[in-house]
């Protein structure tokens, strides 16, 4: 076993300042990641544009330079390679923890290549590769995508997608715009609200011109490699369908964080418990940073709102490890 002060699980954005934090401390740390470096963000769609500016993605006083004031996803990809490299982190990469346990005042992390401890861990894990599920039939049909890259596949077919959210309209518009036959499947009555700003109007009107159709109100029934049924107001609707592309959102790892031992509040968010003023869980020197702290509230921490989680923690630790 190879003993640390710290292990941070997840190398993104958050997990990545918090290394730096970490180094700037002179701690003996260690990044371990499950997949590739920024593994989020690596899974967004190819011509993805962030919602912020460059400035404030920034991590570790590097500066993130693009072509235009909000960057691109291959920028991003590019920016956190740099920071990795300028810092010289301590990441592993495509090793994932299987098991976390605490044993005394240490943790053991055992992952698929080595086993661990460390007096500290930082959970700075993402949620994008944790769909939520329709749970229909068919759902496990080749045709039925929860991710979505590129809209060039899709030319010349008869698409379904669903939800209402950013996501969804954006796959809607881009996949109508390059050919493809679009049809949105949504549970609420209409767009979301928080939907941006400037593309809102756009996919109403799209809807309302009848460009691309929508049915309100509506919930998947069943997916055949053929159809889709939908139970909408009017009564079930069998449509002629190619591919489903399901914009229903993802949810951070709550099975991996409830073994262990954090716990979570009482309410609809599924909010785990922590200290907001030292980022510490329920479980003493383990600490949340990033989107994770938001439960099913995926869309409250950001790069730019929860850089700060990493000198806060780092701040905590240090100061409990030269006590102790």
């Amino acid at each position: 076993m190879e003993g640390k002060d710290v292990i941070i699980l997840g190398a993104g954005p958050i997990g990545l300042a918090c290394g730096i934090e970490a180094k700037k401390a002179d701690l003996n740390y260690l990044i371990i990641e499950k997949g590739c470096l920024v593994n989020s963000l690596f899974h967004y769609p190819q011509n993805m544009t962030f919602f912020s500016t460059s400035e404030r993605l920034e991590i570790g006083n590097v500066p993130f330079i693009s072509n235009n004031p909000k960057p691109t996803r291959p920028e991003a990809l590019e920016y956190y390679r740099r920071v990795c490299t300028s810092w010289d982190l301590s990441v592993r990469l495509y090793e994932e923890a299987k098991q976390v346990l605490k044993e005394g005042a240490q943790f053991k992390i055992i992952t698929n290549k080595e086993t661990y401890t460390a007096k500290a861990l930082i959970l700075a894990l993402g949620f994008y590769d944790r769909p939520y599920l329709l749970r229909v039939e068919g759902e496990d049909l080749p045709k039925v995508k929860h991710y979505y890259d590129e809209p060039h596949p899709y030319f010349g077919q008869k698409i379904a997608v669903i939800g209402a959210a950013n996501s969804a309209v954006d796959v809607a518009l881009e996949t109508w715009r390059k050919g493809a036959e679009v049809t949105m499947i949504i549970r609420e009555s209409g767009i979301r609200e928080n939907v941006k700003y400037w593309v809102k109007p756009d996919i109403e009107n799209r809807i309302k011109e009848g460009s691309i159709k929508a049915y309100f109100n509506s919930t998947v029934e069943r997916i055949t490699p053929a159809t889709i049924e939908i139970k909408t107001p009017e009564g079930i609707r069998v449509l002629e369908n190619d591919f489903v592309l399901a914009m229903t959102g993802y949810q951070p790892p709550f099975e991996l964080m409830k073994s262990m031992g954090i716990k979570f509040q009482q309410d609809e968010h599924h909010t785990p418990v922590y200290n907001e003023k030292t980022m510490e869980s329920n479980v003493p020197d383990l600490y949340l940073a990033g989107v994770v702290v938001g439960g099913l509230q995926t869309n409250k921490w950001f790069i730019e709102n929860s850089r700060v989680h990493a000198e806060v923690i780092l701040k905590e630790l240090t100061r409990k490890l030269r006590v102790g």
